[in-house]
């Protein structure tokens, strides 16, 4: 409504409609921009890989995981690309800026009452359900390591409503440890766990494009055939193709964004030190077994 002119803003004159995209050219900064944003837009569009990790524990995966993509598909077309979009409509990209809610400020330019508050709510409405869900994820995947072997089997011990209590545990004191480093070490280890996380997911939809390429060929060379498949990858191969190419790219474009450059500083290296310390468990354990 604001975008068409029917709810007025204060300081403009009329409806901005999209002048505010064209203004100054599609690109007045360069198209350098949209790669440098890339590992930002990354990380907040972080956790939809989650669907995957429930298909262990649903009843009837071939049913509720296809419905749960496509209304998280919608989801992220209506509350993210479109919210989006419309902020640019709303704001000039030289106003727009980090120390104010973009939210907050369309809505005190309606003159919308308690515009801050309202936000503060949705806002930490939608951190609680991030934390809930990303501890969800954490736990349930140190517990499918431990179960597997990979990582110590004191992860994979549940208690009597199977709930595995030790990686509950260490899941959330890592959370809390990460959030105190967002006070007292903002700009040093804040920073890089943000790095690290960012660039992580990146590696993760890596590693799920892969895999659907890999079991697609594996399935076949097994004997098997398509139409045995219950739910399959639209547009197939080129959709995993094009999930790994670009999520590569935007890996390697970090290289030319000296802020963010410490992303693949800090991740690398720790990516590395996870195969490593992983190859001498593995070691360790097959002795052990050889041993008895």
């Amino acid at each position: 409504l604001a975008v068409v002119g029917v709810i007025p803003l204060k300081g403009s004159q009329g409806a901005p409609g999209l002048t505010n995209l064209t203004k100054g050219g599609w690109f007045p900064t360069g198209f350098g921009g949209v790669f440098t944003t890339m590992l930002t837009v990354n990380f907040a569009f972080s956790g939809t890989e989650l669907i995957g990790i429930t298909a262990g524990e649903a009843k009837e995966p071939e049913k509720t995981l296809p419905k749960a993509i496509h209304t998280t598909l919608w989801r992220l077309i209506i509350f993210f690309i479109d919210s989006i979009f419309i902020m640019a409509c709303l704001i000039p990209y030289k106003q727009a800026g980090v120390t104010e809610s973009p939210f907050v400020h369309v809505f005190n330019m309606m003159g919308i009452p308690f515009a801050s508050d309202l936000m503060n709510f949705v806002v930490l409405t939608a951190i609680i359900s991030a934390g809930n869900s990303g501890l969800y994820a954490s736990t349930r995947m140190l517990w499918s390591l431990g179960n597997e072997g990979t990582i110590p089997v004191v992860f994979a011990k549940t208690n009597k409503r199977g709930i595995p209590a030790i990686s509950l545990l260490i899941s959330m004191l890592g959370g809390v440890f990460s959030l105190l480093t967002s006070v007292y070490a903002a700009d040093t280890i804040y920073l890089v766990l943000v790095s690290i996380s960012g660039l992580a997911v990146v590696f993760v939809w890596m590693a799920i494009a892969l895999c659907q390429l890999k079991f697609r060929q594996k399935w076949l060379k097994e004997g098997h055939t398509e139409d045995e498949l219950k739910f399959k990858t639209p547009l197939y191969p080129f959709t995993p193709w094009f999930a790994f190419i670009a999520s590569l790219a935007s890996c390697l474009l970090i290289w030319f964004d000296p802020s963010q450059r410490v992303a693949l500083y800090a991740t690398i290296p720790f990516v590395i030190f996870c195969y490593v310390a992983h190859h001498f468990y593995a070691k360790h354990q097959e002795k052990k077994q050889t041993s008895l």
